[in-house]
């Protein structure tokens, strides 16, 4: 534990490296365990492997970077690191019922809140998009593509934000300020999406509470579970018109109508709800001592 901690043992890189805050090294460390499979291997595989095998094999990658940053994979000497940093945890029936709820309230969330905005301004079709020509391709490519997508999105970003980034910055500088500045980053790294200006302040909500979730649970396989469903509803659905359009006009056009009104209500009780399922879920967890 010495090497670990003293600035003047290790290598050169090592010690330099620990003069750096402690904030800034998370993030830098946090986002690269995300970009490491969520965008240059997705990235690659997609370019040099055609479909359908370039998603199959994607699925390999995904597999074999969640056994490295769980701790399950060599080298031994960092496993314990990567564990505590991935909250790698059994949890107990009571904490996954409540965690589960919770992320079902969040997919409300999400949703619901997105047919809200939607119904404020106009839907911007021409900038939520995947970028993909998915009309060239047979109906099962599709849904394989979208279901792949969202769990690389899930997975590597839930590793990265609400793992790597956040257990330091939760250790150093308490859960509060831990959730809140993770899903600041969380927002301002989606900042290069087109879709983003329409839906900044969602981004820093859903952060949010994923964040909430991975400290409440003491787990981020929830907020994977979460982030892949929510994903595969916004891809199919927003990002594109597989599973349906979104054809309402904004209120300003069309008055103020039953259908706006019952998504409004829908989402501030699943907001309401949410907390409460995220309180249950901590005293669960607390209760078996988890």
């Amino acid at each position: 534990m010495a090497t670990l901690n003293n600035p003047s043992t290790g290598s050169v890189f090592t010690r330099y490296w620990r003069r750096i805050p402690i904030v800034i090294r998370t993030v830098v460390s946090g986002y690269f365990v995300f970009a490491i499979a969520g965008i240059f291997a997705w990235m690659a595989v997609l370019a040099f492997i055609p479909v359908p095998w370039s998603l199959f094999v994607m699925w390999v990658i995904l597999g074999l970077y969640l056994l490295y940053f769980s701790g399950r994979w060599w080298p031994k000497s960092t496993a314990e690191t990567r564990a505590e940093n991935f909250r790698k945890t059994k949890l107990s029936a009571s904490t996954w019922k409540w965690s589960l709820f919770a992320t079902l309230l969040i997919t409300v969330i999400v949703e619901s809140s997105l047919v809200v905005t939607f119904r404020i301004v106009t839907f911007p079709a021409d900038a939520m998009n995947l970028g993909v020509d998915y009309e060239t391709f047979p109906l099962w490519q599709v849904w394989l593509y979208i279901v792949l997508a969202a769990s690389v999105a899930g997975i590597t970003e839930e590793v990265g934000f609400r793992g790597y980034m956040q257990v330091p910055l939760e250790k150093r500088h308490g859960p509060l300020k831990g959730i809140i500045l993770v899903a600041f980053l969380f927002m301002v790294f989606h900042l290069n999406q087109a879709w983003a200006p329409y839906v900044l302040l969602h981004l820093f909500l859903f952060g949010s509470m994923w964040g909430v979730l991975a400290h409440v649970s003491g787990s981020i396989i929830p907020g994977i579970i979460s982030h892949i469903v929510v994903d595969i509803f916004s891809f199919s659905y927003w990002w594109t018109d597989v599973a349906g359009a979104f054809d309402k006009r904004p209120i300003n056009e069309t008055g103020l109508d039953g259908h706006f009104v019952i998504w409004l209500l829908i989402l501030f009780v699943s907001i309401i709800l949410f907390v409460w399922a995220a309180r249950k879920t901590f005293a669960a967890r607390k209760s078996k001592g988890e």
